[in-house]
Parts: structure tokens; C-alpha cells; sequence
């Protein structure tokens, strides 16, 4: 069933032990992940700069405004003002912005100046702050300010390079008069503009640095994975690889390691890049604002609610989504895979049903997560409409009476959708997170399987290798309490041809797969040369013992590829091996000769060219004992007898084991070994196991019947 490839969780919440071995992988990459953190928060700080900026433009450029402190009249209240309010007054007439004409100082108002609100009223009723607000700047003796002075002397209040009118007064003048007192604010707010500028450049740059770096660490990590998984699933036993389903290991080497890119691309560092914008933001507020900042953190609690509910609901969306989907996608694998025989026995119509109700499942499925996410953004939005009427209103009401300035009222407006636009962004990149908490734990479930053979023999040098085996009181199976090999024993000298022949089932091809230690027997002891297998090690074992298998597998590569297999072959014993199997007048005749590209499987040449070629890539690695299964089950009858020319030359000096069921081909063994329920039943010569009329005589007669011939002609 096509549910079987898909029974693994696939949704886990956050887990700090996968998050912090996926992070063990960042080790090697540590500058580049200190020059993340460096961009992402230098970013973060210009992002935070620009409503800061836009705040004192508005208040010391474009919104400028005076208060009056009458300092004689703070001299003579001095003993009955309270400590603070003296201390208020002290700091307002030592602000570098204020500027005094005699006894009077002129204070500008901004959000942090040191009286505010309700104490201001009350120094005004004293008389100690003067009625009206006023413009104030500074000039010099003959600049365009002076020249509007001398024109408005009645306007002005002018001291030492000084000057002062009201507000009402200033709005009064000529465009041109106003240009002239303001050019000071005129040339602050291009300075402001040009430092705006350069944080949008420097963010810019910042931002690209910390996108690449991030993704750089990303593929670096990705790469390091695969070659860790493959390296791992390369190393295991055949016993663990035919549990586990080739399609699912390659979704673990493409698909999970793909989700751990995304973990930092567009989790990691998008929740620490949403975490330092909230933390910056209240940060900012409680600087321009303490009231103002207060009240927005009032409005969060039902937002956070909000967004934990989401995320509960997100992640059961985000379940029958993946599952839905990895069913359908498992449907259509297994049909596509079998059209033929869903064609030949009309299977059509139950394939498109199924197939329509599961894909209805996936719609269903992708329209609950859309439900989750439509709900929550627009709530989520409504709440920052909502705190940012709540801050309008509150701070409108402050700015009435005079304790707040409107362009920090501006500044809270343009933060608090900088705070809200992150707390989405972290509830939307949740699905990410378990996608990649789940094949993180996918990954490191299979990175720490240890199921390979062991390998802990002497690493003897192939040549040295004479080719004898030997059997004794072999036990295998390949399931428990399912003996395949049930006390197998023979000897097999070096340099003799052996051909083993049985009914399927007989343990032939186990023979294959306990001698190259592709499993490892039960019980009993396999010898090469009289050492015991597991005292070899693998390279030699396997450099030493070469088969060429029933299923031919020939990768997509040159044909030279394929027979020297990773090895640094020259040209002339790859062309040896060729033609040693005859194969090279047929590859020369390809149009690329050896040079020619195979595709995937090798359909683009026969069964008999790509056996052929298997055979050469044997002679080409040149082993001490060469198996055969079933060679030439798949050549033809000219092809085989090719093949048959060239292994007398061949498997001359080397061990051979023929396994087949084509008894025509073993005629000429030296001995024949035939297999039944996992032990030798009988051993000899073909005439002399003839002669002996036992089961190899049975197996010969069979071999030799006219199955299908009647007699009869067709039509």
C-alpha cells in the first residue's frame, strides 16, 4: 500500500536538542554566522534610526516652538519651587538649544524637555513661564535674519546675535521673511535627509550581507549534512537498507536536509532578526515615551494569546496538510509507476476515484491551513489598528496638554507597526520551524543508526589473496526463526570454477551476499585463504571477491566510466577488460565510442551490451575469485557464446562461483555444488552427478524438457 512509504511523524514541535545539533554544524562557519549577527543587528539599528530621526525633524525643524522662563522670577520663587521643579527649570536653561535675551530664556519644546504638562501650567500661572509660544534663532550681523529684523523691529524681541517673535507673529510674514529666519531648520532637515539616506544605504548593505551569509551558511551546512547522510546510509548493512524504502532515504537526503537550509535561511534568522525589531522597538518607546509605551504594551496580551492559539492551530493544519499531501504523493508515484498495469487491467476508472477522494483530502487539507492564516493576519492587523487608536487617542490627549510633542506621537504611530508586522512574520514562520524540527529529527535519526558491518579486520593487500573458500556449518537468515542457510559446508580450491545450482530458494544468491559480507552470517564460519572473514577488511574483502549480479545496474555516465568505477584506470586495461568479453567491437561501434554517454539504467544500449559491460568492469578491477549470478540469463545465444570465448581466458588463475539456472553453461565446471533447504545436497562432476541419478540429474532432465512443443504448426 502506498501509505506504507509515508509512516513517520510529520510534525514536532520545537526541540532545543535538534536546534542545537543543527547549530554544532555552524562550528566550521562561525565567522560567517558572527558576520550575520553583526549585519542583522546593525540592520536592525538603522530600521529602529529612521522614525527616530523623522521624530526630531518634526519637532526641532519642522514644528519648532519656545517656551519663556522669566529667570528673574525664578530667582525670587527659587526657595518656594520643589526640588524637582528646580531642578526641571536648571536643566531646561542649560539645554545647548535654548537661547536667552536678557532676562528671558528660551526653551524649545521637544519630547525630551525637561518640563512638561501640568507643571508648566502651574509655573505659568506663577508668571514664571511667559504666555504664547515663540520662535527663536540665532543669527549673524548681517545674514538675511538680520535684514528681516530691521524690516519688522516692532515683531522681535533681539538680544546678542539672538532673536525671538511669537509663532502667530511668524506665520504673519512673507514667505521669503520666514525663509530667511528658518534657514537654520532648512538646513537641519537636509542634514537629517542625508543621514536618512545613509542608515537606507547602510541598511541596505547590512541586509544583503546578512541575507547572503545566512543563505552561504545555509548551503554550507546542507552540503556538510548530505555528505554526512550519505556517507552514513553508504555504510550500512544491507539488512538495514532493505527496510527502509530507497524513495524515503532519498527524501532524507534531498527533502529533510532541504528543511534545515530553510531552518536558517528563513527561520533562524528571521525570528532573531523579529525578535531584536520587538525588543528595539520597546526599547525606543520607553525612550521617547514611558506613558505612551505603557499603554502599548497594555493592548499585547490579546495578541499573544492570539498568537499562541494560531500556532496550536497551525500546527494540526499543518499535520493533515503534509499528511494528505505525502498520501497523494505516494498514489501517485505507485500508479505512475505501474500505468502499464493499471492500463492492462483496466484500472483506470478506481485509480482516478481514489485518486479524486485523496486529493479531495489535500484540498480540504491546504483550505484549513488558509482558513488559519486568513483569520489570524486580519485579527492580527485589527489589534495594531486597534493600539494605534489607542495611541492617537492617549497621545493626542498629552500633546493637548502639552506633555507630549507630535512628532513623537508620529514616531510611536510608525513603531507600533514596526512591532506588530514581526509578531505575524513569527506566527507564520512557525510551520517553517516544525517542518524543520521534524526533519532535523528525521536526519539525526538516521545519522545516528549504526547498523553498517563491522570492519574491524587487516587491511591485507588484494594481490596477495589465492582465492580459496571455505564453508563451515554455515547458520544465516534473513528474518529470525527463517533459516535460509541451515549448516551449509564445502571448500571451494583456488582457481576452480565451482557452479552452485538448486531449486529457487536453495540459498543460492545468499552465498553471494554472506561471502562479499553484504550480511553477516548467524552462525559458523566463512574463511578466505583460512581467515575468517570478519578478520579481512572490508576494501580487501570486497577488492578481492567481485560478482556480477542477475540485475545488471550501470550508472548514467561514459561507458569508460562504468567499467573502471571510480577506479584510476588507464585506457588500455579498461580496452583489456573490453576486449577480453568481447564487448569492445560493439562499444567501438557506439558513436562516441567508450566516450559515450549512458542514460539513466543504460536504456539507450541492450541487455546483452550492458552484461557485457558488467563483465569487463569485473575483469577490469581484476579480483582474486569472480562470482557469477545467473551472468547469462539475459544474453543472447550469440552474445552468450562471446562471453563463453572469453571467460576460459578469463577465469584462468581465478576462484570462480557459477550460480545458474541455465545448466547448459556449467557443463564444464571443475565441481558442482547443488543446494537444497540451505545445505549441499550433492557435489561431483556434471557426468559424474548424471550418473548418480540424485537431484542434480532431476534438475537436468527438467532443464531438458520440450515445454510448449506439440507438434503442431500455427495457423
Amino acid at each position: 500500500m502506498s501509505d506504507y512509504f509515508e509512516t513517520e511523524d510529520v510534525v514536532k514541535g520545537y526541540d532545543q536538542h535538534i536546534v542545537a545539533r543543527i547549530l554544532s554544524y555552524v562550528k566550521p562557519y562561525r565567522l560567517l554566522a558572527l558576520g550575520t549577527v553583526l549585519a542583522l543587528g546593525l540592520s536592525t539599528l538603522g530600521e529602529l534610526a529612521i522614525p527616530v530621526i523623522q521624530q526630531r525633524v518634526i519637532d526641532e525643524a519642522i514644528l519648532v516652538r519656545f517656551f519663556v522662563v522669566r529667570l528673574d522670577r525664578v530667582a525670587e520663587a527659587a526657595e518656594a519651587l520643589p526640588p524637582h521643579t528646580r531642578t526641571a527649570l536648571a536643566r531646561a536653561e542649560a539645554d545647548p538649544r535654548s537661547l536667552r535675551i536678557g532676562a528671558q530664556c528660551f526653551v524649545p519644546r521637544g519630547k525630551d524637555r525637561s518640563l512638561m504638562g501640568r507643571e508648566e501650567e502651574r509655573l505659568r500661572e506663577q508668571g514664571i513661564i511667559a504666555e504664547g509660544e515663540w520662535y527663536a534663532f540665532s543669527y549673524i550681523p548681517g545674514d538675511p535674519a538680520s535684514v528681516v529684523m530691521a524690516a519688522h523691529e516692532d515683531l522681535f524681541i533681539i538680544g546678542a546675535e539672538v532673536g525671538a517673535l511669537r509663532s502667530e507673529d511668524l506665520s504673519s510674514l512673507e514667505a521669503a521673511d520666514r525663509a530667511a529666519l528658518r534657514r537654520r531648520d532648512v538646513g537641519y532637515i537636509i542634514r537629517a535627509t542625508a543621514v536618512l539616506l545613509g542608515i537606507l544605504c547602510v541598511v541596505l548593505v547590512f541586509t544583503f550581507i546578512q541575507t547572503w551569509t545566512a543563505t552561504l551558511i545555509g548551503q554550507r551546512v546542507m552540503k556538510d549534512l548530505r555528505l554526512a547522510l550519505f556517507r552514513k546510509t553508504a555504510s550500512q548493512s544491507t539488512a538495514f537498507l532493505s527496510r527502509h524504502p530507497v524513495g524515503r532515504l532519498v527524501t532524507r537526503l534531498t527533502g529533510d536536509v532541504e528543511t534545515i537550509n530553510e531552518f536558517f535561511t528563513s527561520v533562524l534568522v528571521a525570528f532573531l532578526k523579529d525578535l531584536c525589531s520587538m525588543l528595539g522597538v520597546l526599547g525606543t518607546l520607553f525612550l521617547l515615551s514611558p506613558i505612551l509605551a505603557w499603554v502599548t504594551l497594555a493592548t499585547l496580551p490579546p495578541v499573544m494569546i492570539l498568537t499562541a492559539m494560531s500556532r496550536l492551530k497551525a500546527r494540526d493544519a499543518f499535520r493533515r496538510q503534509r499528511t494528505a499531501s505525502s498520501q497523494v504523493n505516494a498514489y501517485l508515484s505507485e500508479r505512475l509507476a505501474g500505468v502499464q498495469v493499471v492500463q492492462l487491467f483496466q484500472g483506470e476508472g478506481k485509480s482516478r476515484r481514489e485518486l479524486h477522494r485523496r486529493n479531495h483530502e489535500l484540498l480540504q487539507a491546504n483550505l484549513g491551513e488558509m482558513y488559519v492564516f486568513a483569520t489570524f493576519r486580519p485579527l492580527v492587523e485589527w489589534f495594531s489598528i486597534f493600539t494605534v487608536a489607542v495611541i492617537i487617542g492617549v497621545g493626542s490627549n498629552l500633546a493637548l496638554h502639552l506633555s507630549l510633542s507630535l512628532g513623537v506621537l508620529i514616531a510611536f504611530i510608525n513603531l507600533v507597526g514596526m512591532f506588530y508586522a514581526p509578531v505575524m512574520d513569527i506566527a507564520e514562520k512557525y510551520t517553517l520551524l516544525q517542518s524543520a524540527m521534524a526533519g532535523g529529527e528525521r536526519v539525526f535519526k538516521l545519522l545516528d543508526t549504526d547498523e553498517g558491518i563491522p570492519n574491524e579486520g587487516k587491511a591485507l593487500t588484494a594481490g596477495t589473496i589465492r582465492g580459496e573458500i571455505r564453508f563451515e556449518d554455515v547458520h544465516f537468515a534473513y528474518k529470525r526463526g527463517e533459516e535460509v542457510l541451515r549448516g551449509l559446508s564445502f571448500t571451494v580450491k583456488p582457481g576452480e570454477m565451482a557452479a552452485i545450482v538448486g531449486y529457487t530458494g536453495a540459498g543460492k544468491t545468499t552465498i553471494i551476499n554472506v561471502l562479499t559480507r553484504l550480511w553477516d552470517i548467524d552462525g559458523g564460519c566463512i574463511r578466505l585463504d583460512g581467515i575468517p572473514l570478519p578478520e579481512i577488511s572490508l576494501e580487501t574483502l570486497r577488492a578481492s571477491v567481485l560478482p556480477v549480479l542477475q540485475e545488471v545496474f550501470l550508472f548514467s555516465g561514459t561507458v569508460a566510466e562504468n567499467i573502471s568505477l571510480g577506479l584510476p584506470l588507464s585506457r588500455e586495461r579498461i580496452v583489456a577488460a573490453a576486449q577480453a568479453v568481447h564487448a569492445h567491437d560493439f562499444i567501438t561501434r557506439l558513436h562516441q565510442g567508450y566516450e559515450t554517454m549512458l542514460s539513466e539504467g543504460a536504456t539507450n544500449i541492450s541487455s546483452g551490451q550492458r552484461q557485457l559491460i558488467s563483465f569487463a568492469r569485473v575483469i577490469a578491477h581484476d579480483p582474486a575469485i569472480v562470482i557469477l549470478d545467473e551472468a547469462t540469463s539475459s544474453v543472447d545465444t550469440e552474445t552468450e557464446r562471446l562471453i563463453q570465448l572469453g571467460m576460459q581466458q578469463v577465469l584462468a588463475g581465478r576462484t570462480a562461483l557459477v550460480i545458474a539456472h541455465r545448466l547448459s553453461t556449467i557443463r564444464h565446471a571443475d565441481r558442482i555444488l547443488v543446494l537444497s533447504g540451505g545445505r549441499l545436497a550433492e557435489e561431483g562432476t556434471h557426468e559424474d552427478l548424471i550418473a548418480r541419478g540424485g537431484r542434480y540429474a532431476g534438475l537436468y532432465r527438467l532443464h531438458h524438457l520440450p515445454w510448449g512443443h506439440s507438434g503442431k504448426s500455427c495457423g
